[in-house]
């Protein structure tokens, strides 16, 4: 299928990207990556009658730490990530960054741009879920941070309103004791994620858990954060079985829908499995054994 009609504006800096994106409200999309808007107009399930392109506006393409956070501009792209030699230092987002649909998609993909998307099964949103990240978004007033638990309103839907446009997304950056990881299954790279886990843990001096992100993806309208299991977590320290109890408050208030992927009841438990494993590498990239 072809797109509807539409038309293209090349946006020369970010004053003129916010004059045609207040101009045409909200008939107007912001093209960066592109790799999941395309389609849908191809589909004809997106219908813009306006694409305001910020592909020139090279100032928007960054990474890199500022105030305690990892900071990513809205054209930084998954293979930039994927490829900055000190990201390790985030391996939360590292491990995103390594899965992404497949490497073509990852070349012009944004971070930015797949958090505005918000697919249900999208992979970065579940990881913001987890490391508690904001997005800015600027709009006539101004910038404004938005917590990322706020930003994800519901399937395709965030806290970006008709005129505005999101600049950047910010990680923070974790401590010697902090850790996390990345979890998925799909049924081939570049599928949809039939099921997916993001986790980070912070010790305490003693060992306890002092914070905790737990989220899911695939598993309801938007990325999940598993609010039971992070308090489960909370002050206690690692074992084996505070993981599968953590685990199991995943599985229970994951809200899959069935399709070819699978049926419920087997995503449920994957989210489940999911969430254990992305709990035990977070714990044994901090050195703690004995929780497999």
């Amino acid at each position: 299928m072809f797109p509807a009609a539409f038309d293209y504006r090349r946006a020369d800096s970010a004053d003129e990207a916010m004059a045609l994106l207040q101009q045409y409200g909200g008939d107007a999309r912001i093209l960066a990556g592109g790799q999941s808007l395309i389609p849908a107009m191809r589909f004809r399930l997106a219908r813009p009658a306006v694409l305001v392109d910020i592909n020139p506006l090279a100032d928007l393409d960054y990474v890199r730490e500022q105030d305690g956070m990892l900071v990513l501009g809205a054209l930084a792209r998954d293979a930039g990530l994927e490829r900055t030699p000190w990201i390790a230092r985030y391996p939360l987002v590292a491990d995103v960054s390594a899965v992404v649909a497949d490497p073509v998609v990852r070349q012009m993909g944004t971070i930015v741009g797949s958090l505005c998307h918000n697919d249900p099964a999208g992979d970065w949103a579940v990881a913001a879920l987890a490391a508690r990240a904001q997005v800015v978004v600027r709009g006539a007033a101004g910038n404004r941070v938005v917590s990322i638990d706020d930003f994800l309103v519901d399937s395709f839907t965030t806290a970006v309103a008709d005129g505005e446009m999101a600049l950047e997304v910010r990680f923070p950056t974790p401590s010697q004791r902090t850790s996390g990881a990345y979890e998925k299954i799909e049924r081939k790279v570049g599928d949809f994620a039939t099921a997916a886990a993001a986790a980070k843990i912070t010790l305490a001096a003693d060992g306890t858990i002092a914070e905790a992100g737990i989220a899911v993806g695939a598993a309801g309208p938007t990325a999940t954060r598993v609010a039971a299991a992070e308090a489960l977590l909370r002050g206690e320290k690692p074992t084996r079985e505070l993981i599968r109890a953590a685990a199991d408050e995943a599985a229970k208030i994951a809200d899959p829908a069935a399709d070819t992927r699978g049926s419920v009841a087997y995503k449920k438990a994957m989210a489940g499995v999911l969430v254990g494993r992305a709990l035990v590498r977070a714990c044994e990239r901090l050195g703690i054994e004995g929780v497999r």
